[in-house]
């Protein structure tokens, strides 16, 4: 009976050995390729290590395009958006979950419906909404409908909310607290690790997304780092090198982020009920 265990043991943790090595298959190609000189990017069969690392693709993708513009403006929409999903999404959990009013609950379910609502259907009326406002070709479209509580944020912290005792609640009210002073002096330092959760989610959001920086800038100068990948792509030409380069340079800081708050992110994970 121990043998078996300790084979099953043996035989998962081979298993996820081999899927991680799978998953991560596409990241080292892209590292690898990146330290490769032109000449061997192509070459048949492919050569998996180069054969000297080459740094020079590196320098290609800081001077190809204004790496550090980018890399600025992308910080200023990911950090806005950070705070506006927070603030905006712990208000409405927290009037979900521990306010009682009338119809609270469909009107909760509304909410969650509008999460099938895709990004197709509505794209259209948000620009015309926005080139109205004379909001394009500024990140206001990137940031300000963060502070009107994403639907999945709002589930996600409503679901942590209703685990924490409604006593401190209740006792805190005894004592004159108003709901507000409650909100900010117990259920957020409790919160904390669904507060992660939701800014790791919306923080990487803001740094991979593509449409929307494509559909509401026009200049280039307020291009964030997904729109700049793509200008190392042309119609008749692609510095695959550089373009390589940068999108490790790209994608290193998420894999860094979550590395230092992956023991925050699965205990917020497991803490909201999102992992079965």
């Amino acid at each position: 009976m121990v043998n078996r265990k300790v084979m099953g043991q043996i035989f998962s943790h081979l298993l996820l050995i081999f899927f991680s090595a799978l998953f991560a298959l596409p990241l080292f190609w892209l590292i690898s390729t990146s330290l490769k000189p032109n000449s061997e990017i192509f070459i048949f069969p492919p050569r998996w290590i180069p054969s000297q690392p080459f740094w020079g693709h590196y320098r290609t993708a800081i001077e190809f395009i204004p790496f550090f513009r980018y890399l600025f403006n992308t910080l200023y929409i990911c950090a806005l958006s950070v705070v506006g999903s927070v603030v905006s999404c712990s208000l409405v959990a927290y009037g979900f979950s521990r306010i009682e009013w009338p119809e609270r609950d469909a009107l909760f379910m509304v909410l969650i419906a509008t999460m099938m609502i895709p990004f197709a259907v509505t794209m259209i009326p948000l620009f015309i909404i926005f080139n109205r406002l004379r909001w394009i070709n500024t990140f206001r479209p990137l940031i300000v409908p963060t502070y009107f509580a994403p639907a999945f944020y709002v589930f996600l912290l409503r679901q942590f909310f209703m685990t924490i005792p409604f006593e401190l609640s209740d006792a805190a009210r005894i004592d004159g607290a108003s709901e507000f002073y409650i909100y900010r002096r117990i259920i957020l330092p409790l919160a904390k690790p669904a507060l992660a959760v939701v800014a790791l989610f919306q923080f990487i959001g803001s740094w991979n997304d593509f449409l929307g920086p494509l559909i509401y800038l026009r200049s280039t100068e307020k291009y964030t780092l997904a729109l700049g990948l793509q200008q190392f792509r042309s119609a008749l030409l692609t510095e695959w090198g550089g373009l390589m380069a940068a999108s490790t340079l790209v994608t290193l800081p998420i894999i860094v982020l979550f590395f230092f708050t992956q023991r925050t992110f699965i205990q917020g994970i497991s803490l909201t009920g999102l992992k079965g």
